[in-house]
């Protein structure tokens, strides 16, 4: 039987802040050298499905950069499947922007048809996770079944932002809501479907004719399905996965690669997560300099002093000497200026910290519980001026020159944006 995978990748990602001021989420850099939606095509070319669709639409530059052909997926084949990336476009009767998740597979419903697979599976792609499909797949054709939902076990305050699901004895779906207030359950929808294609075809178009719809698989589609005792299932998935759609979340799971045992095994050569990668010389670790319990990727230089505790820093990092990172997330070609302390922060791509300034919670760490309110962000391609403090909860925009500042200070909520111009920067 033959599977086609949908992956859904045009979500705006609102809440990651500055991280996706400039980029789509599933396109967010994530754990030194990946992009967030590395693990799901990764996992679909370790399920042995090689024929992928990408469906984006917020800002998909990096995105269709980064996925280019499908060479590191093995993913550039034309007559077996390969991947192929769709966003909006105009027809000769009108199209619109994707209004929710089911009406961007539909807008597309005719290409994703075109070679008559007998399976759709339909895939989130900004979760983090390693997931063999094709145990999904037995498990779809084991229940004969119309829809089967991957389903996994989350802390109850978690599961508000989620779809949550009632089941029986036999996985049979009996009920679902989509972010519940007071979630009545801890098993969450992760957002893996598989359809029949008969079955998804005729219940896209069904919806696609409400006009009270939001056109949406969780608001929608799944709850009129259950009501009617389809036949959907939930699949029982029990390993590590993450939907990296905070701020907090997108820290805590890289804080979670850190530990002593990582739930996530990226060493995993029987597993691998494939990534597009730049040609950077090794790792340069200078005299006297530290590094503990740190993931620390090609071409960043430690300069003599500096420390790295408790932090993923992404290709092409600078710590300057005396300088100071403890758990933070640096991503690609930052540079921490000698003496300057960043702690509990994520510093976006090209960021630049000045001499001895201070980032985050400097000095306070204690073991505590951390908030999302408790990060300090800085955006993509911005200076932070020597002694320069930004506080817990600090924000600095994408772009932001020293000129930018009021003053040295950026406090808690508070956010610096810049004051040019698009089109001067």
């Amino acid at each position: 039987m033959k599977t086609r995978a949908v992956i859904m990748a045009g979500g705006d990602g609102s809440r990651l802040s500055v991280l996706t001021a400039k980029r789509t989420k599933p396109a967010v850099p994530f754990a030194g050298k990946y992009r967030i939606i590395d693990f799901t095509l990764s996992n679909c070319v370790n399920s042995g499905i090689f024929d992928v669709m990408v469906l984006g639409q917020y800002r998909p530059h990096s995105l269709i950069e980064h996925i280019g052909a499908g060479g590191p997926w093995d993913l550039n084949r034309d007559f077996t499947g390969g991947v192929r990336i769709l966003t909006p476009y105009r027809g000769r009767f009108g199209a619109e922007w994707y209004v929710g998740t089911a009406d961007a597979v539909q807008q597309n419903f005719t290409f994703i048809k075109q070679t008559r697979p007998d399976h759709i599976l339909i895939l989130s792609g900004d979760h983090v996770y390693a997931m063999d499909y094709d145990a999904m797949l037995t498990f779809h054709r084991d229940q004969e079944a119309e829809l089967t939902m991957a389903t996994v076990r989350v802390p109850l305050v978690e599961a508000s932002r989620m779809g949550v699901l009632g089941v029986d004895k036999a996985f049979r779906v009996t009920s679902f809501v989509e972010k519940p207030p007071k979630p009545p359950s801890d098993l969450a929808n992760m957002g893996v479907y598989i359809f029949n294609m008969e079955v998804l075809d005729r219940v896209l178009w069904e919806d696609h004719l409400r006009d009270e719809s939001s056109h949406d698989f969780g608001k929608d589609i799944i709850p009129r399905m259950v009501a009617e005792e389809r036949k959907v299932f939930a699949y029982p998935y029990t390993g590590y996965w993450v939907d990296v759609g905070t701020v907090h979340s997108y820290w805590l799971a890289h804080m979670d690669l850190l530990a002593e045992q990582p739930r996530l095994d990226l060493n995993d050569r029987g597993w691998v997560i494939h990534t597009r990668t730049e040609e950077r010389p090794p790792l340069r670790v200078a005299r006297g300099a530290l590094a503990e319990d740190s993931l620390i990727c090609d071409g960043c230089i430690l300069e003599p002093g500096a420390v790295v505790e408790r932090s993923v820093l992404s290709p092409g990092s600078i710590v300057r000497a005396g300088a100071r990172v403890c758990e933070s997330v640096i991503l690609t070609n930052a540079e921490i200026g000698p003496g300057a302390v960043v702690e509990r922060a994520i510093l976006d791509k090209g960021v630049r910290v000045g001499e001895r300034a201070r980032i985050g919670e400097v000095g306070s760490l204690g073991g505590e519980a951390v908030t999302g309110s408790d990060l300090a962000l800085v955006g993509k391609a911005s200076e932070v001026p020597p002694l320069t403090v930004i506080s817990p909860g600090g924000t600095v925009g994408s772009d932001v020159i020293a000129s930018d500042y009021p003053s040295l200070t950026v406090k808690y909520k508070e956010t610096i944006e810049t004051k040019r111009k698009p089109y001067e920067i």
